[in-house]
This record gives C-alpha cells, sequence and structure tokens, in this order.
C-alpha cells in the first residue's frame, strides 16, 4: 500500500494514515504470517475496521458457557448458549497489509496506533515481533522505527490476534476492528497523547487554559513551543510561546486566555483546537493538534452533579460497543445514529459499558453534545469468566487504565471515569484497596474528573469500605437501596450507575397485563407493556422514583439504551436466543414502545404522545386489551371506535414511601405516576384514538391509530437522503408494511428482499428479532412485528444508490438516496 498521497506535501513534520485498505485476511493460523515472504495469495481482501466474527453463522455450540453467572443470581452451573452471541469470535485470525514510506529516511521516527483489537494483539514488522497488547479494547502504540525500511522498499505489516473460549460475558467482536494508524515524525516530537488541556479557571468573561505539553527529544537543542488556540471558525483566539529548560523534565505548561469563551455544554457541542508547534533551533519540528472544549465539572454533597454551574441529573444509558448488524467494526455513521437516538430519547449521557470505547464514539459525543461515562474494567483481578481480563489484571491494569486516561482526558464529553462494573473483589475484605489503586492512578493522571464503580452488592461494598472509599459511590439497581447507602456513606451523594433492566420485545405483547420476573416464553420474547424485568432488577419508574424524590441523587445510567449481541436474559439457555432484550431500542435501531416512557419523561423538549399496543388483534375480539399512553403531557382521554373509555391524568401523589410493597407492584402503583394506563380496555377492531390535556385542561394534541387490513406495500424511509462518497457512510432504511390506507401492518412477518443499484452496495439487515439466526449479511430477511432496517454503503464515487425492496404478495418499495 501506498502512502504517497498523504506525504506529497512534504511540508507538514508529522504525516499520519490510516491504514483502511490493502489488509489480507486469514483464519489459519501458521506461524509463517509474520514472514514477509509468506504466500498469502489466497487469503480474503478485507478493508478496516473488520469483524471477522458477524459474518456468522450463528450457532449454539460457539462459545458454551458451562457456569452459575453469580451476578444474576445463579446458584447452579448451566450450559449458557448464546451469551455471547452465538458468532465464532473464538481462535486465532492473521491480517497482512504491505506499504511504503515515501519520504522516510533514518532521521525519522514511526509509531504504530492501534485503536483496538480483539484481542492479544501481536504485532510483527518484516518478520520481527514488535509488540503485544492484550486488552482488545485498549489503545496502544509501538514505535517502529527501527523495523522499517526507509523509503523505496516495502514493508509487511503482520497482526495476529486471539480470542478464547470464555473470554467475555457479551458479544466482543474480533480482528482489527477500530483503526490502524501510521504515524511518521522528526526525531523530536510530541508523543502520542502527548498533551493535556485543562480549563482551571471558567467565567463568563474569561477562561484561563492550561496547556501541558511533553517532547521527545533527539539531541540538545534549543526547543519552543509555540501553542495557538483555535475556535470553530480556526479563529486564533489566544497564543502562547515558551522555551524548554532542563528544569522543565521534558513538558512544556503553558497558560493562555480565551476571552468570552462558548462552553461546551449537552447538546451545544462548542469545542476549541489548540495547536502546537514545536520547534528546535528554530526550524519547526512538529505539530501537534488538540481538540478540548471549555466547562466546568463539580459534585456538591446533597446537591448534585453540576455541569457549567448548573445542576444535571443524569440521564443515562450503558452501551455496549456493538453496533448490531455490523458486529463491532467501528462506523461513523452507526455511531451518529446511536447517538441521534439516545438524544431524541432524551438522554444525556452514555457510559461505555463495560470496556474502553472507540475513539470515534468519544470523538463524536464531543461533537454532539452528548455527556460520557468512560469505563475501564468489566473484571479485575478474580474471574467472572475464566478467560477473561482477570489474566492481565496485575500486569497490565495500570498500563492499560493509564492509556484508557491520556487517550481521553482532553475530550468535554467525558464527564467520569468508571474503574470498574460488578467486580468479585466486591465481595473480598481487601477489594476497597484494589479500588483504590484504580481510582489513585485516575486522580494523579487526571484530577479533573470524579471517579466512581459499578457495585451491585451493597452489603458488602458498604461493609468492606469499597463504596465509602469512591469518589462517587456508584450503585447497579436496588434503588430501594438508595437511603440506606446515604445514610451510611460520607460522600452525600449516590449515583443509579446502572438500572432498570427492564425487559422487552419490540411490538409483542402478553396477557394478561401483569408486572412479571424473569418471564419466559415459547416465542423466546418479553412484553412490549414494559412491565417484565430481571430477578435483580426493576421497572423504570421504580428509578424514576427515586432520582424524582431523593436530592441526594445524581441521576441514573438504564441497561440499556440500546439492544446488544450476546446475554439474552432470561433466556440464558434457550437457543436461539442470542441477543438482549434489555434495549429501550432493538437490535436494528427501531426504537421499542419503553423508548417513548422514557422520552416522555427525559424528553422535556419535545412532545411524546404514543400509544401501545398495536390494534391487530384477530381473535381477541371481547377481550380484556389494556392500553397504555406514554405522554410528555399530564392527561390524555382515550376512545375506541369513536367511544370515549374515561379521561386518565398522570398520579402526582404516589409515594416514594409504601409504594413498592408487593401489593402495590401487583396494582402498578408507581405506574400510575408516569405512564397513563387503561386495564379495562377490550379489543374490537378499528380505530384507537387519544387526545392529551396540558395542566389547564386544553386539548393539545391528539394521534390515532387503526387496526391494519391486507398488507399491500412495501414504504422504506431513510434516516438520511444524502450520504458522503467515501466508501464508508452508511444510510439505515426502515423497512414495513402498509395497507391500502398507508395503515402500519404490525404483525406481519414475511421476507423481504433486496437490490441495491447505482453508486453504492447492499451493506447489512437487521430485524430485532433477539432470536433470529437470519445472517446480517445477505439482502433477505423476514420482518419482525411488521418491520426491519436495511443498511447500504456508499461508494467512492458521487452518483445516486437507489434501493429495492421486494416481497411476495405486495407491492415493492424503493428510495433513492445521493452520495456525494
Amino acid at each position: 500500500m501506498l502512502l504517497a498521497a498523504v506525504f506529497a506535501a512534504g511540508a507538514q513534520p508529522r504525516r499520519e494514515i490510516t491504514l483502511k485498505k490493502g489488509w489480507l485476511f486469514s483464519r489459519e493460523d501458521n506461524p509463517a504470517a509474520a514472514q514477509s515472504g509468506f504466500n498469502d495469495g489466497n487469503w480474503q481482501s478485507v478493508t478496516v475496521p473488520h469483524d471477522w466474527a458477524i459474518y456468522g453463522p450463528f450457532d449454539k455450540s460457539n462459545d458454551i458457557h458451562r457456569m452459575a453467572i453469580v451476578q444474576d443470581g445463579q446458584t447452579t452451573a448451566i450450559e449458557h448458549y448464546g451469551r455471547t452471541g452465538g458468532l465464532p469470535f473464538t481462535g486465532a485470525g492473521w491480517y497482512r497489509n504491505r506499504f511504503t514510506i515515501p519520504g522516510f529516511t533514518g532521521g525519522k521516527r514511526v509509531h504504530l496506533l492501534f485503536d483496538g483489537a480483539m484481542s492479544n494483539a501481536r504485532v510483527y514488522v518484516n518478520g520481527r515481533e514488535v509488540g503485544y497488547w492484550p486488552n482488545g479494547y485498549n489503545s496502544f502504540y509501538f514505535d517502529i522505527t527501527d523495523f522499517v525500511h526507509e523509503e523505496g522498499r516495502e514493508n509487511l505489516l503482520a497482526v495476529r490476534l486471539e480470542n478464547f473460549e470464555e473470554q467475555s460475558r457479551w458479544y466482543p467482536g474480533a480482528g482489527l476492528y477500530r483503526n490502524v494508524h501510521l504515524i511518521v515524525t522528526e526525531k523530536t516530537y510530541i508523543p502520542i497523547w502527548g498533551s493535556y488541556v485543562t480549563t482551571p479557571v471558567v467565567t463568563p468573561g474569561f477562561a484561563r487554559v492550561n496547556v501541558r505539553t511533553r517532547v521527545e527529544s533527539a539531541g540538545g537543542g534549543t526547543l519552543k513551543l509555540v501553542t495557538q488556540i483555535r475556535d470553530e471558525t480556526q479563529q486564533t483566539v489566544a497564543t502562547a510561546e515558551s522555551t524548554l529548560s532542563e528544569s522543565d523534565m521534558g513538558q512544556f505548561s503553558q497558560e493562555l486566555v480565551v476571552e468570552n469563551p462558548r462552553l461546551w455544554d449537552i447538546k451545544q457541542p462548542n469545542l476549541y483546537t489548540a495547536v502546537s508547534r514545536l520547534y528546535e533551533d528554530g526550524r519547526l519540528v512538529d505539530e501537534y493538534c488538540t481538540p478540548f472544549g471549555i466547562r466546568t465539572l463539580e459534585i456538591r454533597p446533597d446537591e448534585g452533579f453540576f455541569l457549567n454551574g448548573r445542576e444535571v441529573k443524569f440521564k443515562g444509558v450503558c452501551l455496549h460497543h456493538d453496533l448490531g448488524p455490523l458486529g463491532a467494526a467501528v462506523n461513523e455513521a452507526a455511531i451518529r445514529r446511536q447517538i441521534r437516538t439516545m438524544q431524541d430519547m432524551g438522554a444525556n449521557a452514555i457510559r461505555t459499558s463495560h470496556n474502553m470505547p472507540a475513539p470515534e464514539f468519544v470523538r463524536i459525543a464531543d461533537e454532539m453534545g452528548m455527556m460520557l461515562m468512560v469505563e475501564s474494567f468489566d473484571e479485575w483481578a478474580i474471574p467472572k469468566v475464566k478467560n477473561g481480563y482477570n489474566r492481565y489484571f496485575k500486569s497490565w491494569a495500570e498500563r492499560d487504565l493509564v492509556n484508557l486516561l491520556h487517550h481521553y482526558r482532553n475530550n468535554p464529553s467525558v464527564v467520569m471515569w468508571c474503574i470498574g462494573n460488578e467486580v468479585e473483589e466486591q465481595s473480598h475484605k481487601h477489594g476497597s484497596r484494589v479500588a483504590r489503586f484504580l481510582q489513585d492512578i485516575c486522580h494523579r493522571e487526571d484530577p479533573t474528573r470524579p471517579v466512581t464503580n459499578g457495585m451491585d452488592r451493597p452489603d458488602q461494598v458498604l461493609s468492606n469500605h469499597m463504596a465509602a472509599m469512591m469518589e462517587v459511590p456508584g450503585f447497579n439497581y436496588r434503588p430501594f437501596r438508595y437511603r440506606e447507602a446515604y445514610d451510611r456513606l460520607p460522600q452525600q451523594i449516590i449515583l443509579g450507575s446502572e438500572t432498570a433492566s427492564t425487559l422487552s420485545s419490540r411490538g409483542v405483547y402478553k396477557f394478561p397485563v401483569v408486572r412479571r420476573s424473569m418471564a419466559q416464553y415459547d416465542d423466546h420474547q418479553a412484553s412490549s407493556y414494559d412491565v417484565e424485568h430481571c430477578s435483580w432488577s426493576n421497572l423504570p419508574e421504580d428509578d424514576f422514583i427515586q432520582h424524582d424524590e431523593l436530592p441526594y441523587t445524581i441521576g441514573e445510567f438504564i441497561w440499556t439504551g440500546i439492544d446488544y449481541l450476546g446475554e439474552p436474559t432470561p433466556y440464558y439457555s434457550a437457543w436461539p436466543s442470542h441477543s438482549s432484550l434489555f434495549g429501550a431500542v432493538d437490535l436494528a435501531g427501531i426504537p421499542k414502545d419503553r423508548f417513548y416512557l422514557y422520552r416522555s419523561h427525559w424528553n422535556s423538549d419535545a412532545e411524546t404522545l404514543h400509544i401501545l399496543p398495536h390494534w391487530n388483534w384477530k381473535g381477541r375480539e371481547g377481550e380484556v386489551t389494556p392500553i397504555f399512553v406514554y405522554t410528555s403531557y399530564p392527561s390524555a382521554e382515550l376512545f375506541i371506535n369513536g367511544k370515549s373509555q374515561g379521561l386518565r391524568t398522570k398520579d402526582l401523589s404516589v409515594p416514594l414511601e409504601g409504594s413498592d410493597s408487593a401489593e402495590a407492584r401487583k396494582r402498578l402503583e408507581r405506574q400510575k405516576r408516569y405512564r397513563l394506563m387503561w386495564m379495562d380496555t377490550r379489543y374490537e377492531p378499528g380505530t384507537v384514538r387519544v387526545v392529551a390535556y396540558d395542566n389547564d385542561g386544553k386539548a393539545v394534541a391528539e394521534k390515532e391509530i387503526h387496526t391494519a387490513g391486507k398488507p399491500h406495500r412495501i414504504v422504506l424511509e431513510a434516516d438520511r437522503r444524502e450520504i458522503d462518497g467515501d466508501g464508508e457512510d452508511i444510510a439505515f432504511v426502515n423497512v414495513k408494511l402498509v395497507d391500502k390506507a398507508g395503515n402500519f401492518c404490525p404483525t406481519d412477518d414475511r421476507e423481504i428482499s433486496f437490490t441495491v443499484k447505482g453508486a453504492g452496495r447492499f451493506k447489512a439487515v437487521a430485524n430485532g428479532n433477539p432470536a433470529s439466526l437470519e445472517s446480517f449479511q445477505l439482502p433477505r430477511m423476514k420482518l419482525f412485528s411488521g418491520q426491519l432496517t436495511a443498511l447500504v454503503q456508499a461508494g467512492e464515487e458521487s452518483g445516486t444508490l437507489v434501493l429495492e425492496a421486494k416481497a411476495e404478495g405486495v407491492r415493492s418499495g424503493r428510495v433513492e438516496i445521493r452520495v456525494k
């Protein structure tokens, strides 16, 4: 692979290329693949990011776990079939890439930066091993200067990756699923993640910005650093110039003042860039750019979390790293869609559960104004799974955590670090010492952000002082223990670091409508009436009421914002279940009913008026079929075929105390405070209409749903009608069936087939069914509850991309997308 295009300018002292093309891949584990002369002629040509396992096939024998999941309350070992998604991610895989470096001479330095490689990466250049990094989620880099050839000679990069059985508790992905970068600098340079920008003083009139910049120097020349701060229009708003002295120990520290700063905030992503130019004896030897934001963070006892001096409750979601049908392979369009969807629901924060996120995810959160709680480890030294991070913790934890902190400590979206999730050390008498060790590293490398830990064993962590030692005590579930924890802890705040674990399948409804824990059905689904949860968890309102009534709670992160591959709770051993049911949004990115419950409570800027269930119940005529309404308004009246079923008003008098008894749960007492419910309505085909009223009793909105007739045609709706012709951008197309009148057909499950013509290609498809074994890559799939999502990817030339969808017995659908 030639890098001539990147190096043609020649004037820039720092040159970087992302190695996306030219990769060859094989699952054959041959040690000779590290050597330049190895014959890779029959290897598969791939682009990176690449997840080898997402192509399947699904199989129950892939990574069977025979164990009791302690954190889920299991006491007897059972076989878990779909825990890691039922995809073939275990075993070894090799990648090879050939490249030359025009202009490279012995007077320069070369680094390889991996954004993440799953996992146990061994990296070879020209047949020699240059480094090893076991953590599949972390970013890492190696200096390969002494391994590469100078200008004109080809180099061979080879990477061996290996995933073990029982390595993960969810689908981890496999391969070079994040980007790989080649960075060439002069011998004197600013190292990777070599800058650290803080804003110790922020006022309306000015912000004091401190920029600390490390330097690797080749000799004894005079070093000068000129740093400019630029705003989003690229205007220079502050400048500093410094000369490095011996006492500076290889690090510049510069103070700059930005007048009238524009603060980074939620959905107000004001960003600045520190452009640092390094001179050696008057010659420019490096230029390093650091995007950052100006904002303040503060935790106040008994008051809460404050962003820019304003109290903010976390309306957060936990997200795993997979992108549904794309697997773990990073894609910016998919990440933006995830964050955009969560923002529409009203979420203001995301917890990167339970691992280090991709750089693109953090950068996009910066750019979209989404707060992040960045998490490091799901496991410390005591194992949850046999071959998990416990194998590496003692030797690698500090290195991994320092990489994470240095990588993301300049990103304004990152407002909190999380050092662990439900670790087994919670139950060890000295577990708090391990937590202190990790928290101290966070404070040492970045004292500007608070640190938390997701703890799910209140008795143990209150007794061994782990909860008292954490800067922010984070509790997973058990909100009924918040008040006790507050009374026993010195911090005077409580964070719901993981909440809800409510279960549902989009468009699936179970009768009778009663609250259930760990309910299982023959169809492997859960009820979208949103009354089912896990044995250790609860319904959304059980968290809402805590955070509304207890001023010292600083918010919650629900499990989860979006379904993910693996952990098909409660169908641990019920193949073909292989993806979660926790999400407010399904694996295809389509909102479930529960999305609108959260939206009605969280998104105060938008009108929400949502009716469930659908109204196609052939065979249930005359039977009780409750109707729920999720709305941002306080009251609504329900009509079935024009007949009023009565007015309901959210009952704000439902108290925190006494509303969680067995009888109150049976009556759905807390739900009456946040959702409108007509429990005795009976099904008759026709029209359901809801009229919403404001606090003055004025009718302000209405909505109807109808019993659909015979399916007539396919409707396609793209999330964007214009995408970039970069070979990577993706449009997500919602596919559904409607009758002749345009009414959605919510129960149809016929197969849809796709063709793509023009300036792009078919990429993937998903229907959100957690028990579907259909391939994500084949251009066909059955509808689930009447819908699915097709993904089309742009080519590298401008033009028009045309997606056509066909199915038996209905008119086909078509959508055109411009590729620019």
